[in-house]
């Protein structure tokens, strides 16, 4: 849900800011929050120390590409082109964890990551290329960000082990920050209240989202939750109804209706091959 919120809240500030603006507000505001929460309350999310620092940094580094290059797609796309590209993650995330983690993928998985896949094509074809001229710049932006995207998932997973969310916070808040504020400050542009508003919120929504998500990936292996990445188009649909009055099409419906039941059904073919997390 909280990753709909973004792409739909940053398809519009796309056309007024930078991505490295967009960016460096977010981080700053993440900061901001963690440094009040342990002011607030001593030690609030956990230690700052790891034992895995480059794990961090390279989870940072990925968070901040993919970031980026979403940013960057959504300007140059209708949400139904990026959002396809975005939904080859799974199996990306999939292929990642078999030959870096050498987490067992059963053969069912992969069929019914195929068939939520089936179902986000289905819903999504139709308004391929709508209102807007898609271009290379942007699917190839999509592309990057989503192998970013798969990178950083694989390594919450390999980061599992340590407790508390203060690290996951911390670490791409300063990489993102050094990266940003030089390009940021080129081309900055000054934010009105509302705009200000909104950038923030983007990040605070954002940051939930990826801290969400690396608390997922501690408890189940990517076999499991892959697919689960899915259930993206049906909170798509009732965002777009809730938000902006849109009632899906029926290609919609069918589409998110296959990518429950793969959901569903991916969950209990790992279960039975004895996936657990």
């Amino acid at each position: 849900m909280l990753f709909g919120l973004v792409d739909a809240n940053s398809k519009g500030l796309a056309q007024q800011f930078s991505a490295a603006q967009a960016l460096l507000i977010r981080h700053v505001a993440l900061l901001l929050l963690l440094a009040a929460a342990r002011a607030l309350w001593h030690g609030a999310g956990g230690t700052l120390y790891s034992r895995h620092p480059w794990l961090h940094a390279a989870r940072a580094f990925s968070m901040l590409g993919s970031g980026m290059c979403f940013f960057v797609a959504f300007r140059h796309l209708p949400l139904a082109d990026g959002y396809l590209v975005y939904f080859t993650a799974p199996f990306l995330t999939l292929l990642l964890a078999r030959l870096f983690l050498r987490e067992e993928v059963p053969a069912r998985a992969w069929l019914w990551v195929g068939v939520g896949f089936s179902g986000v094509l289905a819903a999504l074809w139709p308004q391929l290329g709508e209102g807007e001229g898609a271009s290379l710049t942007g699917f190839a932006a999509a592309a990057l960000g989503t192998l970013f995207y798969a990178i950083t998932i694989t390594i919450n997973r390999g980061l599992r082990m340590e407790t508390g969310i203060a690290r996951l916070i911390l670490w791409p808040g300063v990489v993102g920050i050094l990266a940003s504020a030089p390009f940021a400050g080129w081309h900055w542009v000054a934010p009105d209240a509302l705009q200000w508003l909104r950038l923030i919120a983007n990040g605070v929504m954002a940051g939930a989202a990826a801290v969400l998500m690396a608390l997922a990936f501690r408890h189940a292996p990517a076999a499991r939750l892959a697919p689960f990445e899915f259930i993206a188009l049906p909170w798509a649909v009732t965002l777009d109804l809730l938000l902006f009055g849109r009632p899906p099409e029926p290609a919609v419906i069918a589409g998110g209706v296959v990518v429950v039941l793969a959901c569903v059904m991916s969950e209990r073919a790992v279960r039975r091959a004895g996936g657990r997390g």
